[in-house]
């Protein structure tokens, strides 16, 4: 499915997002750096786009690799990085989120923008990030969530119901995936439920913060 609307998903992130995404990837970047010279996983990494604002960021990591399943993807990862001139340290790999193929504490931080909703199984995949976290690196989750307040909620249920899967699926040439991605958002669970099943996953130190009136949050925690 990812593949087949791989070609305009860029696109119609910016255009779906009133092109807030870019400064949601921001966020999640900082939140991802504290310092420079991190090893950093872009786990559901797709076209690239967070990989590129975590090497562009503040405190640039040495390594980013942005794994993702799907290699139409990835295919439209590498000439971003080519062009913003971070593919000296920005690499592609293509893997399986509940399966990875890296070592144990092979990495300073994990950053999973928009994926962990499309996981089969997201305890599994949260156990498998914890693995390969080095002692005290840092999980940063930047996924949508619901609006706090009655008018933007009700605002946002019909934007998630009548545009995303028209405008998606009409602009991609594919009927399906949008109305399955508004799906996805609109049935994942609230920020506490998630901070409590990236608590159970055994991570410590878990908390979220809120963004744009609460349509996206960043959960951030610790393998302790």
């Amino acid at each position: 499915m990812f593949g087949a609307i791989s070609r305009r998903y860029d696109v119609l992130n910016h255009v779906l997002s009133l092109n807030l995404d870019v400064g949601w990837r921001r966020h999640a970047a900082s939140a991802a750096c504290l310092e420079p010279g991190l090893s950093v996983l872009d786990l559901c990494g797709g076209t690239g786009d967070l990989s590129m604002a975590l090497a562009l960021g503040p405190a640039p990591p040495s390594l980013v690799v942005c794994c993702d399943f799907s290699r139409p993807m990835l295919a439209r990862a590498v000439p971003k990085f080519a062009r913003a001139g971070v593919d000296d340290r920005c690499v592609t790999v293509e893997g399986d989120a509940l399966h990875l193929p890296f070592r144990d504490g092979s990495f300073d931080a994990v950053t999973v923008g928009f994926g962990v909703r499309n996981l089969a199984d997201m305890q599994a995949g949260f156990r498998e990030i914890l693995r390969v976290l080095a002692p005290g690196g840092r999980l940063i989750v930047l996924e949508f969530s619901r609006p706090t307040g009655p008018l933007i909620s009700r605002l946002y249920r019909c934007y998630l119901s009548m545009v995303v899967p028209r405008l998606g699926d009409s602009a991609s040439g594919r009927r399906g995936p949008y109305l399955y991605l508004a799906r996805t958002i609109g049935d994942f669970p609230e920020p506490d439920l998630l901070a409590g099943m990236i608590r159970e996953a055994g991570f410590a130190a878990v908390g979220w913060q809120s963004l744009t009136r609460g349509i996206v949050c960043i959960h951030t925690a610790v393998k302790a």
